[in-house]
């Protein structure tokens, strides 16, 4: 018996998967598993659960629980593992669709699954990922995806009414099992709920949506005094000098670190060089205190940090590495490991971006730019 496994590729440049996967043939379950560099995938996360991201109701989840969907990290597979319902996956998998009649056995072509997703912070999304890992045989046949913007925290009932007006971010497209299906969105609007629908039924494991966070601005200016760099708030990794072992967004996220993987560390360095990274702060900003966190950090935290700040909020100043126009705000200053350094600055310099260098190398957990907007 002979699956079919395709790939093509789309007037995007992005490969494009279609059929089943093979059945599972032992060894690494990722051996075989079809995926792709998709280039928005730099990008946060914005329906991560660790940033608040939910799955606020499903039409079925039978045979594995809608949560999976925004789990962090890859989905697991273990072939010895059933449940009294079956095979247990790591993913959201609803139970077979069915026609109405023995005459008519087949589900309409309408008729399909679907899962309602809250972003952990509403903004413009770029390009999202429908992960079928480890459904061979049992994805969806195609997917789709819609977006809303609702103010507040509305009810499964509210986006599911007649009123609520959603737009087509994915059109129905086929998809392939046990691969990461990419799909670039050219609609650049804010976004803060989305709807994933998957034709007629089956599983996926994973749903990443990444953009650029953009908050409500009234609840930035009613906080007065936040973090501007945080991810929740608006803010953003631009540029970074190493991403070896982990991300840089890392130290924009919602809480502490807990393991040196949450944080950002680079490899080490046998130039007489430095590491650094580059943020774009909430909006044209006055910062006013600092926090850099080794947490976790103890034979490998970053030796020395000096902070910098660029104001482009009037255009002309490039925001580019060594670029011109750039001010010191925390002159090179030594750091311990494992600790929460807490720094004020001085002045109240305004700044659209940051730049943090570390000397020579290593990791740092956590930043947290504490300030407010700018008053235009």
């Amino acid at each position: 018996m002979s699956t079919s496994s395709s790939t093509g590729t789309s007037i995007s440049g992005i490969p494009r998967f279609t059929g089943d996967a093979a059945p599972y043939p032992g060894g690494d379950p990722y051996a075989d598993y079809r995926g792709a560099d998709f280039p928005f995938a730099t990008l946060p996360d914005l329906a991560d659960r660790r940033l608040g991201g939910a799955v606020l109701a499903a039409s079925d989840e039978f045979f594995a629980e809608r949560e999976n969907l925004l789990l962090p990290g890859p989905a697991r597979f273990d072939p010895e593992r059933f449940g009294h319902k079956g095979k247990v996956m790591d993913g959201w998998e609803t139970r077979r669709r069915r026609g109405g009649s023995a005459g008519d056995p087949c589900p309409a072509d309408h008729e399909h699954d679907w899962a309602l997703i809250r972003l952990g912070v509403p903004g413009v999304v770029h390009g999202i990922v429908v992960d079928t890992a480890h459904f061979r045989g049992n994805h969806p046949q195609a997917v789709a995806v819609e977006g809303t913007e609702l103010p507040g925290t509305p009810s499964p009932a509210e986006l599911l009414a007649p009123g609520t007006r959603w737009t087509a971010l994915v059109p129905r497209t086929p998809v392939g099992g046990h691969a990461a299906n990419g799909f670039a969105v050219r609609d650049r609007q804010r976004w803060t709920h989305l709807r994933l629908s998957q034709f007629p039924d089956g599983g996926i494991a994973r749903l990443r949506v990444y953009g650029r966070p953009v908050p409500d601005p009234d609840w930035l200016a009613a906080l007065g005094t936040f973090d501007l760099a945080a991810l929740e708030n608006g803010g953003m990794v631009e540029d970074a000098s190493d991403r070896f072992y982990s991300s840089p967004l890392n130290t924009i996220r919602p809480g502490g670190s807990r393991r040196m993987d949450e944080g950002w560390e680079t490899r080490r360095r046998r130039d007489k060089g430095h590491d650094w990274v580059r943020y774009r702060l909430a909006g044209r900003s006055v910062p006013r205190a600092v926090e850099i966190d080794t947490s976790e950090y103890k034979g490998n935290s970053a030796g020395w940090v000096a902070l910098f700040a660029l104001d482009a909020g009037g255009g002309g100043a490039d925001p580019a590495e060594g670029a011109e126009g750039w001010t010191e705000l925390l002159p090179r200053t030594a750091l311990q490991p494992d600790t929460v350094h807490r720094f004020v600055l001085p002045g109240d310099r305004t700044a659209t971006h940051l730049r943090m260098e570390i000397h020579p190398d290593g990791g740092i957990a956590r930043l947290r730019v504490h300030g407010s907007l700018a008053g235009e």
